[in-house]
């Protein structure tokens, strides 16, 4: 097992200019694509995520989108150490902090900060560098156009997957007449390429023992911040007053409750290439139910 850790505690130590030796490695349940471990050595504790070679360049992504949350100076992200490969492995070595569950106060706490932290915009939507949803590359070449890049990098790509999947023509009929409508949702509303966290559903918040709300496993990029509003209300997990303090920070617009069925559809998309199943009728009737609104 000492050689499974070598080139990690050689990362380790290259960063921290101290000599790292893992003294104990426990399973830390969570996710379902990588291996979590808590590794202990040298006085230091550490939150590592383990996959196969060939991932260092996801988890090199993921490690930069973390940096970026944390230089928003809005709301706590575990800092990354260091991120690499070998032969055998892939990895990320993140801070270990002790998380709990959080509750009220934390969630009113978690939609000011996260209303915070979408005031830290760029120039164009997209990032620097394309990174992933879940296993699934998310393309992120930068564009001024959020409809275009939108459609063209989040709906049309999941789309194509689908059809590659098998999702039938159905979906993808309907799907293509969606993207040529796809402006008249945002006729009166003009998004600010904000920060997103990119997949902010309730299983990557907590809160740590005592200093409150932290969001981790981003899939960032520069976007509408509905996006991440939308899929906080996709599969539950925040708190009501999670809402009111975000609004109570920046007002949301009217034609959210129907755009966030629109941003939610990517994230469902995304299940059905993933996950297969149900997911692509959830998609075809989420599909609809914009087409009828827009019509």
């Amino acid at each position: 097992m000492a050689d499974d850790w070598r080139a990690i505690e050689e990362a380790i130590s290259g960063v921290t200019g101290e000599p790292f030796r893992v003294a104990s490695a426990a399973t830390v349940a969570g996710g379902d694509i990588n291996r979590a471990f808590r590794i202990e050595g040298s006085g230091q504790r550490y939150f590592l995520k383990l996959n196969n070679p060939g991932m260092g360049d996801i988890f090199c992504a993921e490690a930069e989108a973390l940096r970026a949350i944390d230089r928003a100076r809005a709301v706590r992200t575990p800092l990354p150490l260091t991120a690499g490969e070998d032969a055998q492995q892939s990895w990320l070595v993140l801070e270990w902090l002790d998380l709990q569950p959080g509750g009220k106060a934390d969630a009113a706490l978690l939609g000011e900060q996260l209303a915070r932290m979408h005031r830290s915009v760029s120039e164009t939507f997209g990032w620097h560098r394309d990174n992933t949803i879940g296993r699934t590359p998310q393309i992120n070449t930068p564009g001024e156009d959020w409809v275009n890049f939108y459609g063209r990098h989040r709906l049309g790509y999941q789309l194509e997957l689908a059809a590659a999947n098998g999702a039938g023509s159905a979906l993808s009929d309907s799907g293509a007449r969606l993207l040529e409508v796809l402006g008249t949702l945002f006729t009166d509303y003009r998004p600010q390429p904000s920060l997103l966290h990119g997949d902010l559903w309730g299983g990557n918040w907590a809160c740590t023992v005592d200093n409150g709300p932290v969001i981790f496993d981003p899939a960032s990029y520069y976007g509408d911040r509905e996006a991440d509003l939308a899929m906080t209300e996709l599969f539950g997990g925040f708190d009501e007053r999670f809402y009111q303090s975000y609004v109570s920070a920046w007002a949301i617009d009217p034609g959210y409750s129907t755009r966030k069925v629109l941003y939610n559809l990517y994230h469902v998309l995304n299940h059905f290439n993933l996950f297969g199943g149900g997911y692509a009728g959830q998609a075809q009737r989420m599909i609809g139910s914009l087409l009828a609104e827009i019509t």
